[in-house]
């Protein structure tokens, strides 16, 4: 296979390089950012693109957002993104748009050089293959939107200013209801939102942190 890496360690991106080389991969290009990993992609057509999440200038989710864009620009290109932690939200976007050729593995998952290249055969092949965590975490999103989706759109007017630090008494006022109204808007929409109390938990925290995963979609 023809295989573009993007990986910003140098040492990591060299021995990917030598481990596929060995294997009978030819690497036709390895960069250490995600604007190089897109002109990569787009001068070679690779078989497979290799991609680290973390790459510069903010190494936070730079290469799973080119892969994303790869992979809604030329969508033939087989995509193999490693990380050492979920982004959910962009990892759901990619399988959203296509699950074939498609693959996102943590890295503490590949226990060993046979492991990886496996992988690097079957994603390159058309396969996927999902890292199990990155499933659970994917549903869990999933599961969390849909149950805000059963909000009557009072009680989201309701949270969305839960969201803006208001208190009852100032929802209250702002909707032009009584206290006790908000009062029941607010037990309703933590029980939608399947929050019951818990010790040592913060209902109103944990649903305003719902309302803002949602909003980030």
């Amino acid at each position: 296979m023809r295989i573009v890496i993007a990986d910003d360690a140098v040492l990591l991106r060299a021995g990917l390089e030598r481990l596929l080389t060995d294997a009978g991969h030819e690497v036709v290009a390895a960069v250490g950012d995600g604007n190089a990993l897109l002109g990569a992609v787009a001068e070679h057509r690779p078989d497979l693109a290799v991609i680290d999440v973390r790459m510069p200038p903010t190494f936070t989710d730079e290469g799973i957002r080119a892969a994303v864009l790869i992979r809604r620009q030329d969508p033939e290109v087989p995509l193999l993104v490693l990380s050492q932690y979920v982004e959910e939200r962009y990892a759901s976007e990619l399988i959203a748009d296509s699950p074939t050729g498609l693959g996102y593995v943590l890295k503490d998952r590949v226990a060993d050089v046979e492991d990886f290249l496996g992988v690097v055969a079957d994603v390159g092949a058309g396969g996927t293959w999902l890292d199990p965590e990155v499933v659970q975490q994917i549903f869990i999103r999933s599961r969390r939107r849909r149950s805000l989706e059963g909000l009557t759109p009072r009680e989201r007017e309701v949270l969305a200013l839960m969201a803006q630090g208001r208190s009852n008494q100032a929802i209250a006022d702002t909707l032009f209801v009584s206290a006790g109204s908000v009062e029941k808007h607010i037990s309703s929409l933590l029980g939608k939102l399947d929050l019951p109390p818990v010790d040592g938990e913060n209902r109103r925290v944990m649903a305003v942190l719902r309302y803002l995963e949602s909003e980030e979609r």
